[in-house]
């Protein structure tokens, strides 16, 4: 199986172009939230309408996991707290988002939603215990902020992470997590694309500049990872103890 991650895409429609372009060469694709961008003159509702589209288009390229990220909300849920309102239309559409769970052979895709207060946040460490106790024999979560503490959360002055998510992977230990939101730790000599904790991968592409995303692509039967990026490229085994040294510096 072979995995293609972006995310902080913030509606660069040339990368999204590309990724459409890429699709076809994986067997999933994974956004890892903010496909909007709040700073952006075009409002979100008109952004979100392009986004669907783009979604539709990777849909019939293939398989693809979408989750929210922070600039993706768009008003409150039924419990007054802030969801991605908008990808509703690309559930009814039949892209798994937020809240759903794909499942490829052997490989369960959970997606979280970016969680926006405490009922949020205890819905969602619920359906994970929920998930361990029936877990399979490949468990992968795509989880918009990286973990605090982790070089993946690294800006170049601080780190700048979830503090639910790291205990979190203490406790139920997915293979891999895929994030993004903190778009510099790839481009610091400190911060790194990916961490292992125990068990666990976090993998962070980060973000760049240019027709191209920075992305991960992820081959499960071969065992191994490989960020690209304006900088080259680097490359690691999941088998290994931990991230090998950085070689783009």
């Amino acid at each position: 199986m072979r995995i293609l991650l972006v995310s902080d895409l913030h509606y660069t429609l040339p990368q999204l172009d590309w990724v459409v372009r890429a699709a076809s060469s994986f067997d999933l694709v994974v956004m890892a939230g903010d496909q909007l961008d709040i700073s952006s003159a075009v409002s979100l509702d008109a952004q979100s309408v392009v986004i669907l589209r783009y979604l539709a288009l990777l849909q019939a390229a293939g398989k693809v996991a979408v989750s929210s990220g922070n600039h993706d909300l768009t008003g409150p849920d039924a419990q007054g707290e802030q969801c991605a309102l908008w990808l509703a239309e690309a559930r009814a559409a039949g892209v798994p988002t937020d809240g759903d769970t794909l499942t490829i052979g052997d490989t369960r895709v959970t997606i979280c939603p970016w969680w926006d207060g405490p009922l949020g946040r205890d819905a969602l460490e619920a359906r994970l215990a929920l998930e361990a106790a029936d877990r399979p024999a490949r468990w992968v979560w795509v989880y918009h902020w990286p973990p605090m503490g982790s070089p993946t959360c690294w800006t170049g002055k601080r780190y700048y992470g979830d503090a639910e998510l790291g205990p979190w992977i203490d406790r139920f230990k997915p293979d891999l997590v895929l994030t993004g939101h903190v778009h510099e730790p790839p481009f610091k000599p400190a911060g790194a694309w990916a961490h292992r904790i125990g068990p666990t991968w976090v993998f962070n592409p980060g973000r760049q500049i240019g027709p191209v995303p920075a992305r991960i692509e992820i081959d499960l039967a071969a065992g191994t990872a490989r960020w690209f990026s304006l900088l080259g490229q680097e490359s690691l085994s999941l088998s290994d103890a931990q991230a090998p040294p950085r070689s783009v510096f």
